[in-house]
């Protein structure tokens, strides 16, 4: 049988400590009976970083054609691969704001990967109890934090994870987290918005609509700590 009669499956996962700070990365890359779990580190990086990190070494140790379903925890991997990364190329990776698109080497490196490979997306919930999900952040906080972590590369049947690829049952655990999530009345730390390529921060939400109402392609959003409201100004930036 070829790589193509085969899907792949690739759970990953990348972290930071201070993003950017010391961190890790990590993939388990599932196909057919066989596991291989990959992993590494940086110095001084970020959790975005690390996140595209997992996923191009992932996919990379594929064969080209293969047929591969990547489950991701980053919304700012998967928008950026199959949406963003069109405008990005069609402008030679320069953002409105006549800037290198954030994490340019890495987007690079990502499309380059997916060429040749049908590649499928899936966004899962983190830490809510989806084993390939949960291994991977293990093997990425771990190399983040510089300690021995043992990569299994083997038998499925002998994995200490055999029904790894069963995420079905955690599908209403997703859901209701993902509804508690739109419903949160957490006070904000911020909003940040972005009008003509120009980002701003605010400290209320009056502030925040005062300049985005009634002007079109506008970016905002509400941040709740200090961490938050960098990765959105990061995300922001991409474009």
């Amino acid at each position: 049988m070829n790589n193509t009669e085969t899907k792949i499956t690739i759970f990953t996962d990348g972290s930071s400590r201070g993003n950017p700070g010391p961190g890790g990365w990590g993939s388990v890359v599932v196909a057919g009976d066989q596991v291989n779990e990959l992993g590494g580190d940086e110095k001084h990086t970020t959790n975005n970083r690390m996140e595209l990190t997992a996923c191009v070494e992932g996919i990379s140790s594929t064969a080209k054609d293969s047929h591969i379903l990547v489950h991701t925890d980053s919304s700012y991997v998967i928008n950026g691969i199959t949406k963003w990364i069109h405008g990005w190329k069609k402008n030679k990776w320069i953002t409105k704001a006549k800037e290198d698109v954030l994490n340019k080497d890495l987007w690079m490196r990502l499309d380059a990967c997916v060429a040749g490979r049908k590649v499928e997306w899936k966004y899962v919930g983190g830490h809510i109890g989806i084993l390939g999900n949960e291994r991977c952040d293990h093997i990425a906080t771990s190399f983040a934090d510089g300690q021995d972590t043992k990569l299994y590369k083997g038998a499925l049947s002998q994995y200490d994870l055999p029904d790894i690829l069963n995420v079905s049952h955690n599908e209403a655990d997703l859901k209701k987290k993902k509804s508690s999530s739109l419903k949160s009345s957490a006070k904000a730390y911020s909003y940040i918005s972005m009008v003509g390529g120009v980002i701003e921060t605010h400290k209320t939400w009056a502030e925040c609509e005062k300049r985005v109402k009634g002007v079109k392609g506008t970016r905002y959003r509400k941040s709740l700590s200090r961490e938050d409201e960098a990765s959105i100004i990061r995300e922001f930036s991409a474009f």
